[in-house]
């Protein structure tokens, strides 16, 4: 927990000392250069085992502010849930208790924070760029059986490097659309029934529009 907490103390300093520096930036404020991407978003979680199936129960938002031609400052919000369905089995909970049930796994993820971006060409339909995303993450595992079910939640640091692509169609205006591949890591701890998940690894990839 107190890895956790230094991890967010550092995001917290590193958007601070950003706002200092782009404090003057952002007192001539310009409209055009705002920009806000919304996206439906793909995710597969991997490495823990529990809730791995790819799903496209997830979203995006991100308002972007751009401090020089191709530097893009802002923030996020986004969130995803996965599923995964356990056919029917004995469970050893302890020495002296099983149980013998199916389950229906359901990962919610909540990351937000900070985010930047650098456009790596600006063409006039088609800009590639390259970013980062940095934060906390809020999640929630849930294992339902029979009538009932358990659940864990937790915080924990997020970072996400991503690479991607937008594309206007008509050069000049602020209309467009956005792809985008990324992969993500959480460092939340969570537990639920007979699984202990130390952090969580995804992969996945969006699809939206820019406003």
């Amino acid at each position: 927990m107190k890895t956790i907490y230094t991890y967010l103390k550092r995001v917290v300093l590193a958007g601070c000392m950003l706002a200092g520096t782009a404090a003057p930036t952002f007192a001539q404020w310009d409209s055009s250069k705002a920009h806000l991407i919304v996206d439906w978003q793909m995710n597969a979680p991997f490495s823990t085992g529990y809730a791995d199936k790819i799903s496209g129960w997830g979203m995006n938002f991100e308002g972007l502010y751009d401090v020089t031609p191709r530097w893009s400052v802002g923030a996020f919000v986004m969130y995803h849930t996965n599923h995964r369905y356990i056919g029917r089995q004995t469970l050893q909970l302890s020495p002296t208790e099983s149980l013998t049930t199916d389950q229906q796994r359901s990962a919610f993820q909540l990351p937000f924070g900070v985010s930047t971006a650098y456009t790596l060409c600006q063409g006039n339909y088609v800009r590639p760029y390259i970013g980062a995303k940095a934060g906390a993450v809020f999640a929630r595992n849930t294992t339902y059986f029979s009538s009932t079910g358990v659940y864990d939640e937790a915080w924990g640091f997020y970072v996400s490097p991503e690479i991607g692509l937008r594309i206007y169609p008509v050069p000049g205006k602020r209309f467009g659309f956005h792809v985008a591949g990324y992969y993500s890591y959480g460092t939340q701890h969570t537990k639920t029934l007979t699984c202990d998940i130390e952090g969580q690894s995804n992969a996945g990839f969006r699809v939206g529009v820019i406003f």
